[in-house]
């Protein structure tokens, strides 16, 4: 079997499937096999679902070949991050507490994916309940970068983005709640959107509901991530937090030019130290935007940094959903959750409060910017993939926060709701992808889409594939 079907988008496949020109049991059984030869370098996948995948494969074939209506993703293969619940598939959390834990239900994207004829290979691997911006748990090894295996992925959703960049799946549902998206496909070389807060249901079976986490696809084609979102987003009453708007149709959001629109690049924000190089490959994709019709200026929001926001709610909302775990499972716990969890018991109420204040002008700040401008670009990450365990200390010859220095440019998005995607724009010297982040307007996929399909027009990606075998 070519290894080019492991690198098929999903469109075309779902193409093939309805001409009976390729089976889903063929798609199906090569990529077990693929993830049966690579996973073990890579850890991608925590849970294979072999036998599922290869029954509903037979179903779908079954399906075509009676010549039955088939619904959008009939027949395709995706994978699912290990924190959302898989009712019957093992749901990890990317913890030892849930190890054998096996939900008797769907979250809502799952339940649509599902519906829509997706065939579930797996979930992917994530750090501990999502609490890191690299993956890494105590269930097995480092999620390793398929372009460089002595190399993160980041994270959380680093199983997902090293999954497609390795031709494990062409898609993968991914979440973001302070980059968890962006961040690994930056590092692995492939697309990712964040929708806008709410866009997707986020509903999951309990009592605390995440304030900045968002659902979204990881691709490798701006195509096949318009098909996937319009598949999952959409109202449910389930999350009071979800959109009541009907949604566009992506699929058609990513057609047209971009001409007329004003475009800012802001290589940091205002406050991120950033290695020169990166700096570089992304201010160059970032006027390529000129030939494509925009208007390109260097121009930063007067928000300032957002962790001083971010980190007091995002820690107290942590600790509300998982605090108990303190209790009976403090030494199965990696050490970054514990101490996650530690400081979230000890955010006081009017820590929480002002933050919520800071957080009103933050996002009406950021809001007036866009009032100037319809999109604005930054690089996604500050650095290419480093080495698994080895977080920067030092960027461009300035000392970083370990916990933020490396991702210093997405978490702001997370704040003010927008939507962003982070694009394939080049490689490093040393063979490693570097990402341009594409922000647009609160509401506004649609143009974050178009913007994405016409950059991979002019500065196409998806050929290039991590040496891997």
């Amino acid at each position: 079997m070519s290894k080019d079907l492991a690198f098929t988008p999903a469109w075309k496949l779902a193409e093939l499937i309805r001409a009976k020109k390729l089976s889903p049991v063929e798609i199906v059984d090569h990529l077990l096999q693929r993830i049966g030869d690579l996973n073990p370098k890579l850890n991608a996948y925590l849970t294979v679902t072999e036998a599922e995948a290869k029954s509903v494969a037979k179903a779908s074939e079954e399906a075509v070949m009676k010549g039955e209506e088939l619904p959008p993703l009939h027949g395709i293969p995706v994978s699912i991050k290990d924190l959302n619940f898989t009712k019957g598939i093992r749901t990890t959390s990317g913890s030892l507490v849930y190890k054998d834990f096996i939900p008797d239900e769907d979250e809502v994207a799952v339940e649509r994916l599902r519906r829509a004829g997706a065939i579930i290979l797996g979930k992917t691997n994530t750090p501990e309940l999502g609490q890191s911006g690299t993956t890494e748990n105590r269930l097995g090894d480092h999620c390793r970068n398929p372009w460089n295996v002595e190399r993160t992925t980041g994270g959380s959703s680093g199983g997902a983005a090293a999954a497609v960049a390795a031709g494990l799946g062409p898609l993968a549902q991914g979440s973001d709640g302070g980059g968890s998206i962006r961040i690994p496909v930056g590092f692995c070389g492939v697309y990712g959107l964040k929708p806008t807060q709410g866009r997707v249901p986020a509903y999951v079976p309990s009592d605390v509901m995440p304030l900045f986490a968002v659902i979204g696809p990881i691709t490798r084609t701006v195509r096949d991530a318009a098909l996937m979102l319009d598949v999952m987003a959409g109202y449910d009453r389930r999350d009071p937090s979800s959109l009541r708007e009907k949604p566009p149709r992506f699929l058609d959001a990513i057609k047209g030019g971009l001409e007329g629109l004003v475009v800012a690049w802001s290589p940091d924000l205002g406050y991120a130290k950033v290695e020169p190089e990166v700096r570089s490959v992304a201010q160059s994709a970032a006027y390529i935007f000129q030939s494509l019709g925009c208007h390109v200026e260097e121009a930063t929001p007067a928000s300032g940094e957002p962790f001083s926001i971010f980190s007091p709610i995002a820690l107290a909302d942590t600790y509300a959903a998982h605090g108990h775990l303190l209790q009976k499972h403090a030494e199965e716990l990696m050490p970054y959750v514990k101490s996650t969890l530690e400081f979230g018991e000890r955010v006081r109420g009017y820590e929480y409060s002002r933050a919520l204040a800071a957080l009103a002008y933050f996002r009406r700040n950021i809001a007036e910017f866009f009032e100037r401008y319809d999109l604005l670009l930054t690089p996604t990450n500050a650095v290419p993939a480093f080495p698994v365990g080895q977080r920067p200390r030092e960027i461009d010859g300035q000392e970083v926060d370990r916990l933020w220095g490396a991702f210093p440019f997405t978490t702001a998005f997370n704040l003010t709701g927008q939507p962003a995607a982070s694009v394939p724009c080049g490689f490093s010297s040393d063979g490693l992808p570097v990402g341009l982040q594409i922000v647009g307007r609160w509401g506004d996929e649609a143009t974050v889409l178009r913007a994405s399909a016409a950059f991979e027009r002019a500065r196409p990606w998806a050929h290039r594939t991590p040496p891997l075998g």
